[in-house]
Parts: C-alpha cells; structure tokens; sequence
C-alpha cells in the first residue's frame, strides 16, 4: 500500500495524488516522503510529461507532518541527535526544493516542467509548505476547508521551507500572523492574503490546475526571489523599513511571549537570519533553528503533551471496552450559560437537543444564546446562514420534562446546589430511558454524593464543561463511585462528537482541575497578605508562562464564586481548612462590592465598559507593601508549585488515573505554563531532585502546603522521571 498514486493523461499531465491507506486525513510519513521523491523523479524523467499536479484523494489536502517521524529520525541517529535531525530536515528540503525547480537549468532558469498544487480542501502544516513548493496553488471554493501553518501551537515552527517561502512571498511582517500566531484562512482569505494563488470551484479544480499546467511558460515557474532583481516585501532586515519591521517584531514576539516559548524565539531567529543570504542558505538556516528546537526539552513536551497526547485522547486512549454510545438525542437540564452553550455545542454536531428550564422565557433565552453565538458565526464567515438554521432547528426549548423521552444522555447544568440538583434528577429519571445516561455539570460538588438522588448511580457521571463552553476545548469527566464503564464510554463519545479534549478523573473534592487552579489563586492572594507588590505577582506569574497572573485569573472568574468556594471548603475541611489567609483578603474584597470583572471592580480597577484599566491602587492602602520584596524567582516559584504538587497529590490519591490527563488537562483547562508541556512535564524538565530541594525550602519558609509528596521524594531518590516511570500507559501511583 502507498501514500500517493501517479497517473499520467493523454495531455501529458501528470498528477500525483496523496492518498495515506487507512487515515481519513493525510498525513506525511518518512516513507512518504520517498514515495514522493520518487513519483517527481519518475514525471521529471519521462519526456512525455509535460507538466505534474499534485492533488489529494481525500476531500482534504493534508494535516502536516507526522510529528511521530521526527522522534523516530532523533531515535535512529543514536549518539548524534543534531546530525540525524539535521540531516532528516535537509531530505525533506531537498525534495520540496526538487519540486521547485522541477528540472530547470540552475543558471537560465529555463526548461523546468509547471508544478501546480491542486488543494481539495484543508491544508496545514506540511500540508501548505508542500504546495508552496510548487509553482502555483489551486484551491477548491470550500468554506469549511482551512489554511495555514499551525507549528507555533504545539511547541515548534514550520521546518519543512514554510518559514522562509512564506517570508519572502509576503514579507515579514505580512507572514507573521501566519507564522507566530498560527492564524488559519479559509481559501478566499488565503487568497486575499497572497498564501494561494487560485480559488475555483470544487467541480473544476484538477481541470483547472491541469489546464495552467499546459498553459504555463518557463517565467510562470520562476519563484519572485529567484528573479533577478527580487527585493522582499516590507524589506530586508538591512533596508530601513525592513529593520523597523524586525526590531517590533522582536518585541512583539517578547512581549506576547515573555521568551518562555523557544519556538517563536527560533521561528524570529531563523526568518531573520535568512532574510540576510540567498534561499538555499536561508533554507539550511531553516533547518538548523528547527533541529535546535526539537533538542529543546521545552519542544519536546509540548510536541508531546499538545500533539501526540491529546491526539491520544481524543481517539480514546483511555476509553472502555464497550460498544459506540453516540449520543443521538441529547437532554438539557438548565438554559443558564452553561446549559445554552452545550446545548449549542451539540446541536452543531449534529444532535437533536431538549433544553429545559423552569420557565419557557429561560428556556428561550437559552436557545437565544445558541443563536447569538451563530450569529457571531455567521458574521465572521464560519457558518451560513442555512447551517444556522439548521443548528437552531435541533434544538426544543421547553419547560416539559415529557420532551425528555428519547433521549440517550442527560446533561443537567443547573445551580450548584445539592438539594436542587437532586429535584431535576429525579423528575428526568422518571421519563428517560432506562438504558440512557445521566451526567451532571458541576465544577465542585462530589459526583458520588450527587448519584445519591439517583435510581441508577451506575448510570450515573460528571461531566465538568469549562466556560465559555464554546471556546473552552477541555471537557473533565468525573467517575463517581458507582459509575460503570458504559456510562464514561458515552461521557467520552460525546466529547468526541463535540470535537473537545476529554480527561476522565475519578471523584474527589474539586476533581483535577480546581484541585490546581484554586492554591494557584489562593497564593496569589495570599502574597498581597504578606505586602508582596501586586504587579510583581502578576509579572512573576506571565514570566512563568502562565496567560494570567492569579489575581486577574480570580477577578475574570468572580471574586463571590471564590468566596463561595472557601465558605464550603472550610464547612467540609473543619481544622484542616488551610486558607485562612487567602479568605482575609478575599472576604474583604467581597464585602466592599468589588466582586471581579463583572462589577467593574475587583483586584483591577476597570472603565464603564469592563476594560482593565491596572491593578486597583486601593490595594496598598489596605494590604501595605511590604519593604523588603522577595526574588522573582521565589514568586514564580511559589505560584508554579502550588499548581503542580497539587497535580502530584491527584496522582498519589487515584484522582488522576494518566499523567497524560494531566498535562493535557492542565493546559487545555486553566492555562499552565504551556511551554512546559504540562506540570508532570514541567517537574520532568526541571528535575525531581531539584524540586524536592525546591519544596524543603518552600515548607520551611511557608508552610505545610509546600511539602514534597512521598511519590515526588521517592522519584527524586531514584532518578526517575514521570514519562520515564509511567511511559504512555496509564499511570496509578503505587
């Protein structure tokens, strides 16, 4: 079986369709890169092709890269990962820059045979630095199809000739949104961007491509920075205009990044350097940043964490050996935020769903929240108006419980209160199937005590959507004490028709999530107790890599819901309450009506319209800054190790069951140091032994909470890592 077949017209045409056996989605692989190599040697070497079109089978392009081919190139160079890496990159380049210059003399540029790429749909990654190659891009007028070079997100840049092409057809600065944020386009945007060449319709694409094939001159293969004469958009680093372009970027890539993320700092580093020399040199410039990321740790985890895990778990790594349980008819508990945006959620997959309130005018205003976020949709060029319809046509807003019948999957997202909660269970469970599954959103309330109200607790789960649901990608799924298997696999087919992240963690006090996030606010807090300058907490914080410092992190959240929280911790934790210190502050900010973003006041001070105008100065006033400041360091440290020993602590108590949960969890949920991959990643780069060093000093400046697990103190003893440990399998600590 191969990933690309090649056929030959009576026109002389070659064309060459990528097609990997067994993938919905290609994907290139080391040996697809040969297969490649050798198709385009066998069309440039036969006299009777005139001209090659590279297309897809598929109804996509392709997805990129198999990030997995690049560890293996690492793997299979022993002693001297650089050069294998290096070296890997470099057969990759040659291949694509064969494709560019598709047989023309070197010195005239002539007798070349017309490259076009014919692109059926999306195109990312690899999947765009191919057509980039070729001498024109063709892309079929479809919508839903997306185009770009998303590296910057999962930890590395686009190595494989994207970077420098992208540069030099459209100028630094013009290639930059595409480069350091990973901006996708659909094709008309593409187009009007100067990404692609060509948008036509879907019925016409190959006969198009094939016809500019036929029709192209030796000039129409020379690339504008071949020509003679070429002179880079926006201009060179040299040129006065150029350099102003590469001194803001530098500080725009600094400052949105803070230099924590190695890939955008190599991405800058090699599109500069490049700028300076001709493009074969700019390409091996290329190669040697990229080769210089993949060695970073940093890279490494995030490749890891954000591409091959969370892959993983998307497929359901972790899922129960039962039979599909997609869900085909989806109930609705509760029109607030929360149950509006699911029920949007899943009538844009495609499901039927009944969202029910109290009241039909909440249950409206639920449905018309699903229509606003369409709207938003619609404005933007995602969606139709026709699919808007349609998404709005699955969705019954009721107060009639009856409506429930049919359906295979409760989600009820009502107010976080027990006695509530338990009301609306047992009104549904008198109606729903009996083989249908019941989940409850909840973000703090124990799954096992909430099955209680339930006559089937086996059927009984937690399903912690994250808000804004919309734009939130993570779902937690909570297995409480009775919950079967079927019940998480339907949990985890549902997520999957949502196209969201799944973790599943078993019940416990504030799950995984919360369980971290929540010491990480409350040392923040804990820190203006103490008269730690607030702009040093919430600077110490972005440095670490974390996108908010945990003040703004608990005023966008409420400053009431943390109040709320702590009240019912200390009622449950009696003595053991630990965070006294946390509530002076938080208790007094509540009292004087400064409840966080959504009252205009908070640990910020905001303008009428909710803008953050900078750390509210009444804040020295009632907690005075202290004169004597700790190092940045203490802080950074201080707010990292209250998230990750907290994680740590999931693992030993079998709340967290996979590591890989937990580092695609963390970072998907609330946010950590993505650059590190995760906090078991970050503990992997940073060294058990150090950490636990680390944590003795934290402990005895600051207390008990600080205090290393026993899992962490024996790794640390071994050397042991906590991929190393527990590998890809997973993980329940001993």
């Amino acid at each position: 079986m191969t990933d690309f077949t090649y056929s030959l017209d009576a026109d002389g045409v070659a064309t060459i369709a990528w097609d990997v056996p067994g993938k919905s989605m290609n994907v290139m692989s080391l040996a697809g890169f040969a297969e490649l190599d050798a198709a385009i040697d066998r069309a440039l070497a036969d006299s009777a092709v005139k001209g090659i079109v590279i297309t897809s089978a598929k109804k996509d392009f392709a997805a990129g890269m198999d990030l997995n081919a690049l560890a293996r190139m690492r793997e299979e160079a022993g002693a001297d990962p650089a050069r294998g890496l290096f070296e890997g990159v470099m057969m990759m380049h040659g291949v694509l820059r064969k494709i560019e210059r598709a047989g023309m003399d070197p010195k005239t540029l002539k007798g070349g045979k017309p490259v076009a790429a014919a692109l059926p749909g999306t195109a990312l990654g690899l999947g765009l630095e191919l057509p980039l190659a070729c001498h024109r891009i063709f892309a079929a007028d479809n919508p839903g199809a997306r185009i770009g070079l998303p590296e910057i997100m999962v930890g590395i840049f686009p190595g494989g000739g994207g970077t420098t092409r992208l540069v030099r057809k459209l100028g630094a600065m013009g290639a930059a949104p595409f480069l350091l944020e990973g901006k996708l386009s659909d094709p008309k945007a593409a187009k009007a961007a100067g990404i692609i060449d060509e948008v036509v319709p879907a019925e016409d694409l190959l006969a198009r491509a094939k016809g500019w094939v036929l029709a192209a001159s030796d000039a129409d293969l020379v690339k504008p920075w071949e020509a003679r004469g070429y002179k880079m958009p926006g201009g060179a680093p040299y040129h006065p205009a150029g350099f102003m372009t590469f001194v803001g970027a530098s500080a725009m890539v600094n400052g949105k990044t803070q230099g924590v993320f190695p890939a955008a700092r190599a991405l800058l580093s090699a599109v500069y350097e490049g700028a300076l020399v001709p493009f074969d040199t700019a390409l091996r410039i290329e190669a040697r940043w990229f080769t210089h990321l993949l060695l970073n740790p940093s890279s490494t985890a995030m490749i890891r964490s954000l591409f091959v895990n969370k892959q993983a778990l998307e497929k359901g790594a972790n899922r129960p050996a039962v039979p599909d349980q997609t869900v085909k008819k989806l109930g609705v508990l509760g029109a607030g935020m929360m149950g509006s945006g699911i029920a949007h959620a899943a009538a844009d997959a495609g499901i039927e769903v009944v969202l029910i309130d109290a009241a039909q005018e909440a249950a409206e205003r639920g449905k018309a929240h699903a229509e606003a976020l369409l709207d938003k949709a619609v404005k933007r060029g995602k969606v139709s108006a026709g699919k808007k319809a349609e998404v709005l046509a699955r969705i019954t807003a009721t107060t009639d419980y009856a409506a429930l019948e049919g359906c295979d999957l409760i989600v009820e997202a009502v107010f976080e209160d027990p006695g509530v909660k338990a009301g609306v269970t047992r009104q549904a469970e008198a109606v729903i199937p009996a083989t249908a599954i019941f989940a409850t959103n909840t973000s703090t309330l124990p799954i096992s005590d909430l099955a209680g109200a339930s006559a089937r607790p086996a059927q009984f789960i937690g399903i912690h959507f994250f808000s804004p649901v919309d734009r939130m990608m993570l779902v937690e799924i909570i297995r409480g004490r009775e919950t079967g298997d079927v019940a998480v696999a339907k949990a985890l087919d549902f997520v999957r028709q949502l196209r969201k992240t799944p973790i599943v963690v078993n019940d416990a006090r504030f799950f995984y999530a919360n369980r971290c996030i929540i010491p990480y606010i409350n040392e923040g807090i804990r820190m203006v107790a103490e008269g730690v300058t607030p702009p040093l907490i919430e600077n110490a914080a972005r440095l670490a890599g974390m996108p908010l410092g945990p003040l703004q992190l608990v005023d966008e959240t409420s400053i009431d819901l943390g109040v709320k929280i702590a009240k019912a911790t200390r009622a449950a934790m009696g003595a053991a309450y630990p965070d006294a210190a946390a509530d002076e502050v938080l208790f007094a900010m509540a009292d004087q009506g400064r409840l966080g973003r959504k009252s205009k006041a908070g640990f910020y001070a905001y303008d009428d319209k909710g803008n953050r105008l900078g750390l509210w100065p009444g804040l020295a006033a009632a907690w005075p800054v202290a004169a004597a400041q700790p190092e940045v360091t203490e802080v950074q440290h201080r707010l990292l190790f209250a998230q990750v020993l907290e994680a740590v602590r999931a693992l030993e108590d079998g709340v967290l069951t996979d590591i890989r949960e937990g580092d695609v969890g963390a970072i998907l949920g609330w946010g950590f140091a993505p650059w590190s991959g995760g906090p078991f990643s970050w503990l992997d780069i940073f060294g058990a032994a150090r950490a636990v060093e680390i944590c003795d000093r934290l402990t005895a400046a600051h207390g008990p909470r600080f205090t290393a697990p026993a899992l962490l103190r024996e790794m640390a003893g071994r050397g042991e890592t906590f991929y190393g440990r527990f590998a890809a399998a997973p993980a329940q600590a001993a």
